[in-house]
């Protein structure tokens, strides 16, 4: 499980109070900015029972409140701090510190300082069975290692909005396990988290000359690890996982006809547009020029 946070700093408290009533309402100033996770965007939410996710940075005055949720609410803070207000407490929200606030039970949170401000992800999960390692503890803030790495997944997971299906259903998959993981003590690796995020990286820029080696070097690990992690994820070695992703991008840049075989090969990190055409046609079993024309009838 979480464990609690120890020796929280001292600030004036004064202005916050424990409340006795309370609404539903949610105030966000100019200067903040959050990016939401739907579950019209990721339909696979709805089979993982997560409600909505969000990435929220603020610099401005911000606070949510709840009179009967239906939902569990959890919030990840990695900078800044917050206030949390319950019936019977006022309490700061450190970094490196999940909140978790169950379903049906009121609340207030806000942010502390603008000053300082307040970077935090955020889950709102379906109120089911699954969560219950996580929420029967009541409404409490501990202390735990997986804020970034929630942060960095659900980046991820954020650009693949509208993405591969493939993904997505990976990265849900994998967020429902940390979260569960975490309640025991048993996350997954942030190692595992890295890769997904270099690879996200390699495609971003693929006419970038990646080797195998570039890749396990920017991940921080050696290049058999790296191979085994990219078995588990995408069922294939580094080298070839490299290889897809530039030969389903050809599919895409051969759509543009004004750009030559030349052009594309270039974008894709192949100087020599024959040694492309070989690659491409290795992969798809024809050529590209042949692709294109295909792509005419």
């Amino acid at each position: 499980m979480f464990k609690k946070p120890e020796n929280l700093c001292e600030f004036d408290m004064s202005k916050f109070q424990p409340k006795n009533h309370w609404q539903d309402e949610i105030h966000l100033g100019d200067d903040c900015r959050e990016r939401f996770l739907t579950q019209s965007d990721f339909p696979e939410f709805v089979d993982n029972s997560v409600f909505m996710a969000g990435l929220t940075v603020l610099q401005d005055e911000y606070h949510v409140e709840r009179s009967d949720p239906s939902i569990h609410t959890l919030l990840f803070t990695l900078e800044g701090r917050g206030v949390l207000i319950t019936v019977d407490d006022v309490r700061v929200i450190e970094p490196n510190t999940v909140t978790l606030l169950p379903a049906h039970q009121p609340f207030r949170f806000e942010i502390l300082s603008a000053d300082d401000g307040w970077k935090m992800s955020w889950m709102l999960l379906d109120n089911v069975a699954k969560w219950l390692p996580l929420i029967s503890q009541g409404q409490r803030i501990e202390n735990t290692p997986s804020c970034e790495q929630l942060w960095s997944f659900l980046s991820l997971l954020h650009n693949e909005i509208d993405g591969r299906v493939s993904y997505r259903k990976l990265f849900v998959s994998e967020l429902s396990r940390l979260l569960i993981g975490s309640a025991h003590q048993d996350a997954p690796s942030n190692t595992i988290i890295r890769v997904q995020s270099v690879f996200n990286d390699v495609e971003s820029q693929l006419h970038h000359p990646w080797s195998v080696k570039a890749i396990a070097e920017q991940s921080f690990i050696g290049v058999e690890q790296l191979n085994r992690i990219c078995k588990q994820l995408y069922g294939c070695t580094t080298q070839q996982r490299l290889i897809a992703l530039r030969m389903e991008k050809a599919t895409d840049l051969l759509h543009y006809k004004d750009w030559s075989i030349g052009m594309i090969a270039q974008r894709l990190g192949y100087p020599d547009p024959f040694n492309f055409t070989h690659r491409f046609r290795q992969y798809h079993g024809c050529s590209p020029r042949d692709y294109r024309r295909k792509l005419d009838l």
